[in-house]
C-alpha cells in the first residue's frame, strides 16, 4: 500500500466516525432540551432542511425554532440511533440510519415511542461535519401521539 492510498484509506475513516459522532451527538441533544442558536450551528448548515412528523423547514433558524417547538411537546424523552451506513465522496455524505425515540408527553405520563429511518445529507464546512438535511421517515408508532399546534402542522418553508 502506498502512502496516499494509506492517507485516502485514514481521512475515510475519520470522515466516517466524525459524521457518526455528530449524529449521535445530535440525538443526545435532543434528549439534553437546550435549543439556541449555538446548538443548530452545532449540528446544521446555514440553508438545511430537515422533513420530519413536525413539518418540513427550510433553513437553520427555521430548523431551530421547528425542533424547539416540537420537543416541548415532551417533558422526556429518549433518542436512540443505530445501523449507521455512510457514504462519503468528498466534501459531502449520506448518513442512514434506524432511529427509535421514546417521549413522555406534557403533564403525564402518556408515553409515545415512534420508529423509523434517519436519511441525512451533510457537508464537510471549515467548523467540520454539518447536517445539509435531515428527514426523519416514521415507520411505526406506539402509544398517545402529541397533538401538534398550528405552528407545526402549518411548518412553512
Amino acid at each position: 500500500m502506498d502512502i496516499e492510498t494509506l492517507h485516502a484509506d485514514i481521512r475515510a475513516l475519520t470522515d466516517r466516525s466524525e459524521i457518526a459522532d455528530l449524529f449521535g451527538r445530535y440525538l443526545h441533544s435532543l434528549d439534553d432540551r437546550e435549543f439556541d442558536e449555538a446548538w443548530a450551528a452545532r449540528f446544521f448548515t446555514e440553508d438545511a432542511s430537515t422533513a420530519t412528523p413536525a413539518g418540513k423547514v427550510q433553513g437553520r433558524n427555521a430548523v431551530l425554532e421547528n425542533v424547539r417547538t416540537a420537543m416541548s411537546l415532551f417533558d422526556r424523552t429518549v433518542h436512540v440511533g443505530s445501523d449507521y451506513v455512510i457514504e462519503v465522496d468528498g466534501d459531502r455524505a449520506l448518513l442512514r440510519a434506524h432511529q427509535l425515540s421514546t417521549h413522555v408527553l406534557v403533564g403525564g405520563e402518556d408515553v409515545f415511542i415512534s420508529a423509523g429511518r434517519a436519511d441525512n445529507a451533510l457537508v464537510r464546512t471549515a467548523d467540520g461535519w454539518r447536517l445539509h438535511r435531515a428527514d426523519l421517515h416514521i415507520t411505526w408508532t406506539q402509544g398517545t401521539p402529541p397533538v401538534l399546534p398550528p405552528e407545526l402542522t402549518g411548518a412553512r418553508s
